[in-house]
């Protein structure tokens, strides 16, 4: 994978994301890949709710185990600029 196309990769160690996890996604960008620890892909989007706050929309994908995770819109419980990255932590999956 190029430098360039890295820097829209959040690679999460897991094959399922979940409450608390802290995601590394390129600052300034709000459509990006997630790699999961499996070696499984899924497109994801950074939104706002009605109120302003952050959510992460994340499309499904199948583990490399066979497990359909159906899209989701998690939570941002907090978001910090770091240079040219953005450290999310989430909260729980939105209804």
């Amino acid at each position: 994978m190029s430098e360039h196309a890295s820097q829209y990769v959040i690679a999460v160690p897991h094959s399922h994301l979940s409450p608390g996890l802290i995601l590394d996604a390129p600052a300034g960008a709000d459509d990006f890949l997630v790699v999961f620890g499996d070696d499984t892909e899924s497109r994801a989007q950074l939104l706002h709710d009605d109120a302003g706050r952050p959510v992460l929309r994340v499309g499904g994908y199948m583990t490399a185990r066979g497990t359909v995770v159906d899209e989701r819109l998690w939570s941002v419980r907090e978001a910090a600029r770091h240079g040219d990255r953005l450290r999310l932590r989430l909260g729980h999956s939105l209804p």
